[in-house]
């Protein structure tokens, strides 16, 4: 495997750091302590932005996910400095690593931090300690990939990754299928045909949807069609970072989770507005009764059948 160029990693149980460039001015908290959020390039490193660039240059350090990922790209930049790992399973250190280096930057992977990753405990962490935080606009995956599907973007729910297994999993495919938002999830590519045959499963074949993988990169892709489509496109594998868009509920489409109609209430109520019992079989059937309670009902809250009711067809 090819060694990455770049700053080393810092541990903060081990003395000695390699040593910082000197700081550069950085915009916003006026020289004190700060927790910056800084957003890289999901593919492309072109889409670093000036000021990303200011800020890695002025903190006292980089905390990051990946030491070696984030430090080729500090190479790549020009920047040296400290990094501390602060991961999933390294976030107990945010509050030594916020002591050692009030003015820190934090970058994930890829793209902007605190969304689907530990970024947000550092943020929690940061308020705890009445530390300024700032987040700096730039790159992420999800925003693109709903652009690029071509569905409604007017609302939209954004799902991270979905459990991988157990009731959780099922709770949330659920709740997808019945919402009338279209929903963005990421998935991982060795993953992603058994989240599509779920999706199936929840939200029919026939559901518009769209995968894009490898975002800014060279073989960026974006496939669109219906979930049954889809499936069968990548039934053979798939390489890449993964945005997965699903369409809402179509509007015809009855939803799950609503209350079911109280229909004898709806009845007294149209009966008391001198509806006939025609009209008012036909709302309760509107509203999804079966045609011979709808009928029966009717007749029961007009205490009579109408005479253009003698036949319920």
């Amino acid at each position: 495997m090819t060694e990455l160029s770049g700053p080393r990693s810092t541990d903060l149980e081990l003395p000695g750091e390699q040593p910082a460039e000197p700081t550069a001015p950085v915009s916003g908290s006026q020289g004190g302590p700060c927790v910056w959020l800084v957003p890289t390039p999901v593919g492309n490193l072109g889409d670093i932005t000036l000021r990303a660039v200011e800020v890695l240059r002025g903190a006292d350090a980089v905390a990051c996910e990946d030491t070696r990922r984030s430090g080729a790209l500090l190479a790549h930049l020009g920047i040296s400095k400290p990094l501390v790992r602060l991961d999933a399973h390294t976030m107990r250190r945010a509050p030594a690593a916020l002591e050692k280096y009030p003015r820190l930057a934090y970058v994930s992977d890829a793209g902007t931090p605190g969304i689907s990753d530990p970024g947000a405990e550092l943020v929690a962490a940061a308020i705890a300690a009445d530390i300024p935080v700032e987040v700096l606009p730039g790159a992420t995956a999800f925003v693109p990939a709903l652009v690029l599907s071509g569905l409604d973007t007017g609302r939209f729910t954004f799902e991270g990754f979905l459990p991988r297994s157990g009731r959780e999993r099922k709770t949330r495919l659920s709740a997808l299928a019945a919402r009338a938002e279209t929903t963005v999830l990421y998935e991982s590519p060795h993953r992603l045909g058994a989240t599509l045959c779920d999706l199936v499963g929840v939200c029919g074949e026939s559901r518009p949807a769209s995968v894009t993988r490898e975002l800014s990169k060279k073989f960026e892709e974006t496939a669109r069609g219906t979930l049954a489509e889809l499936v069968q496109k990548f039934a053979a594998g798939v390489r890449g970072e993964i945005v997965v868009v699903v369409a809402g509920r179509p509007a015809g489409e009855a939803d799950p989770d609503a209350p079911a109609p109280d229909h004898e209430a709806v009845a007294l109520v149209l009966a008391a507005q001198g509806k006939t019992a025609r009209d008012i079989r036909d709302a309760l059937m509107a509203q999804g009764l079966r045609k011979n309670d709808a009928y029966a009902l009717a007749l029961r809250v007009t205490e009579k059948a109408g005479p253009d009711l003698s036949d319920p067809s």
